[in-house]
């Protein structure tokens, strides 16, 4: 299973895509309290709107989700198989960070 590479830096259009559902559902839900004062048959058709909004959101964050994880386990993968084809650059870099972090705390 191929899932498309659908972080919000990757791709500013689901970042923007997500904005505009949650204000969406944000203005869904004042009506819905508007419609609550009021009472009745707005207020029915105003939950079922809300709900729909509710969904839909929770659809796009299910999705940027599962995008997020297979990245996230994409960079482990390939962190994993960068240090097992150059261990001894791995283990200097690691030395060279430990020693500039070393340098920058003695400096306090």
């Amino acid at each position: 299973m191929d899932v498309p590479t659908l972080t919000p830096q990757a791709d500013p259009s689901v970042r923007d895509r997500l904005v505009d559902s949650l204000r969406d559902m944000v203005s869904d839900a004042e009506a819905l309290l508007k419609a609550a004062q009021r009472g009745g048959e707005p207020l029915s058709h105003e939950r079922e709107r809300f709900q729909a909004r509710l969904h839909q959101v929770r659809g796009e964050l299910a999705d940027l989700q599962e995008a997020a994880s297979v990245n996230v386990r994409r960079a482990a993968r390939a962190a994993d198989e960068a240090l097992h084809t150059h261990p001894y650059a791995a283990a200097g870099l690691a030395a060279g960070v430990g020693v500039l972090l070393g340098m920058l705390i003695s400096r306090r």
